[in-house]
């Protein structure tokens, strides 16, 4: 059966457009598409909002001669003046050592321990020591320093402490590991290895975590050692996440840990022990110096920004991703 040329009836196609039909917001599109993730977010966010971002407009009081009756606004400006008071006093220069020298023994010491203890239990085949083992280490991490300054100071006593008295007994002489200079910091930095290490290798186990197991058999394929494959495997493949963490915790050097070494410090021991969060606390509440403790807290603020942006500079250089 033929059909006539004429019955057939043609419709026209409209042809497409080249021009892409872009959405009139895409930043509120993409928005809107996570809006899910964005909620969960939302809180952390206020958090920072409130907390850390909107206080930093009292940093103007380091500038000013603040009185609590007139306000911040209300205060006389003062520049410089308490910047130039603060490099002056030999008192801020002993501080500063002492918080960079105990950023470093911590940064040091503390930094790889997490690292190590993550790659051991990562060995262990038994799964309920394994968990065992996380448990035990995990949970000092939630006793405050308060407690665990009154266990240590038990513990440490050169008069009655269980240490001492071991130490006696073998027929050696008390060491005062809280009230000898020359043995505070060991002390202080050895307790806060001990009380976060276990906490911090949560991190680095999510990292062993997602390594692909087809790395390590291609590596036994290939008669690799066990030594032979945490160095050339397990090592390259976390690396990013360390010197993340790496660049976080240089950012942070000025931060020496006020809680701990406020309920462990006298001033028997101000002399190593002293750092800039323990002086703007008796400069600023105790003697109500809030000016002055204002810039000092900036100095460090400053410095710690510092540090941060020049430790991802160099991870990027160096090819890592960094921080931003």
């Amino acid at each position: 059966m033929s059909i006539a040329k004429s019955e057939l009836t043609v419709i026209p196609v409209k042809q497409a457009s080249s021009k892409r039909v872009r959405p009139k917001s895409k930043l509120w599109g993409y928005l809107w598409f996570h809006r899910y993730l964005y909620l969960m977010l939302a809180p952390a966010m206020l958090y920072y909002l409130i907390f850390h971002y909107i206080p930093m407009y009292g940093a103007i009081v380091a500038f000013k001669e603040f009185s609590i009756t007139k306000g911040i606004l209300g205060s006389d400006w003062a520049g410089l003046k308490y910047f130039q008071y603060l490099f002056a006093q030999d008192k801020f220069w002993q501080v500063l050592q002492n918080t960079i020298v105990i950023s470093l023994y911590r940064l040091t010491f503390g930094f790889p321990a997490p690292i190590i203890v993550a790659l051991l239990l990562n060995e262990v085949v038994f799964l309920r020591f394994k968990r065992a083992v996380q448990t035990v280490i995990y949970l000092p991490h939630f006793i405050s320093w308060v407690i665990l300054g009154g266990l240590m100071i038990n513990l440490l006593s050169t008069d009655s402490g269980v240490v001492n008295n071991l130490i006696k007994a073998f027929g050696g002489t008390p060491v005062g590991f809280m009230s000898d200079e020359s043995y505070f910091r060991s002390t202080m930095v050895f307790s806060m290895i001990w009380k976060e290490f276990g906490w911090n290798t949560i991190i680095y186990m999510a990292a062993l975590a997602g390594i692909n197991p087809q790395l390590y058999e291609a590596a036994v394929v290939d008669g690799a050692s066990r030594w032979q494959r945490l160095i050339h495997v397990t090592l390259p493949s976390i690396r990013g996440t360390i010197v993340l963490l790496l660049i976080l915790r240089l950012g942070s050097v000025m931060e020496a840990g006020f809680e701990q070494i406020f309920v462990l410090y006298h001033p028997g021991v101000y002399q190593v022990a002293d750092i800039i969060d323990t002086y703007v606390y008796r400069i600023g509440l105790t003697e109500g110096r809030f000016s002055l403790a204002a810039a000092v807290g900036l100095f460090k603020s400053l410095i710690n920004f510092s540090l941060l942006v020049i430790a991802n500079r160099l991870a990027r250089m160096m090819g890592e991703q960094g921080v931003y």
